[in-house]
């Protein structure tokens, strides 16, 4: 319903902000990091939004990039992962670091999550990694060019496309994206950084 929302910055909450914009006053309910980074009182601001709707709720979720947007939509699609929980993990994991985290396997790094504990961690591996993998097998069917470009990279870029993948960026999105940063020896984890700001939209 809204894309996003810029107005002026008119009250933070706990886990909320009220941003004005044409008269109307809109809670957004946030990460901790967006509520501190928003500014003072009278700033301007924008988020990118969600409307989160069910039976006797509708609230709005906002974020300070469409990564983590990405990383929320995601969150939510597991079984059992509601909104609260969603920002819990935006609030403590960096969407480079929550990728990798989730190609490999490291339950850990989303336990550090306040209410995130390791059987939650692993349904949230297992559940997106199936995603992925769904993303890549649609990629070789519409796309086996790039699906084979993507098949002869070495293991780090390639991994490094799977976090991208997971993000919710495309397989062709992500591919030219490592394939423009990726030198030999890289880290995994500087791979993604600095795929990610060719990435920002």
């Amino acid at each position: 319903m809204f894309a996003y929302i810029k107005g002026t910055l008119e009250y933070k909450g706990n886990d909320y902000i009220v941003v004005e914009a044409s008269g109307v006053g809109y809670k957004i309910f946030t990460a901790i990091s967006t509520i501190e980074s928003a500014g003072g009182i009278g700033t301007s601001v924008k988020l990118h939004t969600h409307l989160y709707v069910r039976e006797d709720i509708m609230n709005i979720y906002g974020f300070a990039t469409q990564e983590e947007m990405g990383m929320f939509e995601l969150l939510i699609s597991v079984s059992g992962v509601g909104p609260k929980a969603a920002i819990s993990v935006i609030s403590s994991v960096p969407p480079s670091k929550f990728g990798l985290a989730v190609i490999t396997d490291d339950a850990k790094t989303l336990t550090r999550a306040p209410g995130i504990g390791n059987k939650m961690a692993q349904r949230i591996i297992l559940e997106l990694k199936d995603k992925m993998k769904k993303q890549q097998l649609d990629a070789v069917n519409n796309a086996g060019e790039q699906s084979a470009e993507a098949d002869r990279q070495r293991t780090g870029a390639a991994e490094a496309i799977s976090a991208l993948i997971v993000l919710g960026y495309t397989p062709l999105e992500a591919s030219r994206a490592v394939s423009a940063v990726y030198s030999e020896g890289m880290e995994l984890e500087l791979i993604v950084k600095n795929a990610l700001k060719g990435l920002i939209r």
